[in-house]
C-alpha cells in the first residue's frame, strides 16, 4: 500500500520538525497533498526559507521558527498535535568530529525536549530521525537491528543517545516511539552545496557545471541509498503502526547496495558528460559498507518501499536539471 492511500482522523494535526530540511519538507508536502494539516518547525540553521515559501499560503500548513534546544518553543510546538515527526538534527560526520559539544546540545538535547514536550501534550506518536551510522564498526552485512558495533563519530553517538531516550520514554511514559533509521536518503530538495553536502546532488551538480568531483578514497565504498518517498512512507506507516511495536528502532532502507564508483559513472552516462573523478582521501568516520536488513520495518510498521535506486535516481536526475 502506497502512503497516499494511508488514513488518518480528519483534522489530524503532524508536526514536523525540522520542516524545512530536505527530509522534513517532503514530509510536509506529503502530508499536505494527502489532506491533513501541518505545523513545522525549524529555526533554519540548515533548513531553507525556500523551503517553508513553498507552502506558506497553504491553509493547512503553519510555520514556527524556534529552536528544540529550547523546552518552550518544544511545547508550544506540540500544542494539540496528534503525530510528531521529529526531523531536526544537525547531520554529517565529518562536523560532527569538529564540533562534538554542539551536536551534543542539538541532537541529543534537542530531542530530549521533544520528547518531554509530546508527553506533556498527550502526543499519540513520535516518530524520530535516527541513522545507519549507529551501526559503526559492526562488519556484517546486511546491517541488522541489535547487532550494533562501536559508534565511529560524535554524530552516530547523538544518534544513538536519541534511541535510548525514545525507549524510556515509551517504557516510563507511555509515549509511542518510533526510531528511523535511515541509510543515505536522497532526492528532491536535496542540499548540493557545502562541504558536508551529501554526495549524490553535490555530484549532480557539479557535472552539470562542467566541474570534476571528488570522490573520497576509492569509490569501493557502498550504501544502501534510499529514496526520499520510501522515507516518508516509513514515517507515515509509523504513525499507525501498534504499540507492542514502540520503544524500537527500525531500518529504513530499500535493501539495496551501490557502489560509489558505480553510482558516479551511471550519472555521468545518464547526464551524457563525461569527466573522470577526482579521487581524495577517506573521510574520518565514515563507515565503508552499508546494506540494510529491512525485515523488522516490513513486518512491524507494514513498510513496503517499492522506490528502488534506479527508478529514484532518474526522478532526481530530472529534478535537479529542472532546478539547479
Amino acid at each position: 500500500m502506497s502512503y497516499k492511500e494511508l488514513n488518518f482522523p480528519e483534522n489530524t494535526l503532524f508536526l514536523v520538525t525540522g520542516g524545512a530540511g530536505f527530509i522534513g519538507s517532503n514530509l510536509c508536502e506529503a502530508i499536505l497533498n494527502m489532506g491533513y494539516r501541518v505545523r513545522c518547525l525549524d529555526d533554519l540553521s540548515t533548513g531553507k526559507q525556500a523551503n517553508v515559501d513553498l507552502f506558506l499560503r497553504h491553509p493547512n500548513y503553519e510555520f514556527i521558527k524556534g529552536d528544540i534546544k529550547d523546552l518552550g518553543t518544544c511545547i508550544k510546538a506540540c500544542d494539540g498535535v496528534d503525530f510528531v515527526l521529529n526531523q531536526a538534527a544537525w547531520g554529517s560526520v565529518p562536523r560532527s568530529i569538529e564540533m562534538p559539544l554542539f551536536y551534543c546540545v542539538t541532537n541529543i538535547q534537542g530531542t530530549l525536549n521533544m520528547l518531554e514536550a509530546a508527553r506533556q501534550c498527550g502526543v499519540k506518536k513520535f516518530v524520530y530521525a535516527s541513522s545507519s551510522s549507529v551501526y559503526g564498526d559492526e562488519p556484517n552485512l546486511p546491517k541488522q537491528e541489535g547487532r550494533e558495533g562501536n559508534l565511529l563519530s560524535p554524530y552516530a553517538l547523538t544518534k544513538r543517545c536519541d534511541e535510548e531516550w525514545a525507549k524510556q520514554y515509551t517504557k516510563h511514559y507511555g509515549l509511542d516511539t518510533y526510531g528511523m533509521r535511515y541509510f543515505n536518503v536522497f532526492g528532491r530538495r536535496q542540499d548540493p552545496d557545502g562541504a558536508y553536502a551529501a554526495v549524490i546532488p553535490k555530484f549532480i551538480k557539479m557535472l552539470l557545471n562542467g566541474q570534476q568531483p571528488t570522490i573520497n578514497g576509492d569509490g569501493k565504498q557502498s550504501r544502501d541509498f534510499t529514496y526520499i518517498e520510501n522515507v516518508i512512507e516509513a514515517n507515515l506507516k509509523a504513525c499507525l503502526a501498534p504499540h507492542e511495536a514502540a520503544g524500537q528502532a527500525f531500518n529504513i532502507a530499500y535493501g539495496g547496495r551501490e557502489f560509489l564508483i558505480d553510482i558516479y559513472y551511471g550519472l555521468t552516462k545518464a547526464l551524457r558528460i563525461d569527466i573522470e573523478p577526482n579521487f581524495g582521501p577517506e573521510r574520518a568516520g565514515d563507515i565503508k559498507h552499508s546494506n540494510a536488513d529491512i525485515s523488522k520495518a516490513k513486518s512491524l510498521l507494514g513498510y513496503n518501499p517499492d522506490w528502488s535506486f534506479e527508478r529514484g535516481i532518474a526522478e532526481a536526475i530530472e529534478w535537479y536539471k529542472t532546478n539547479l
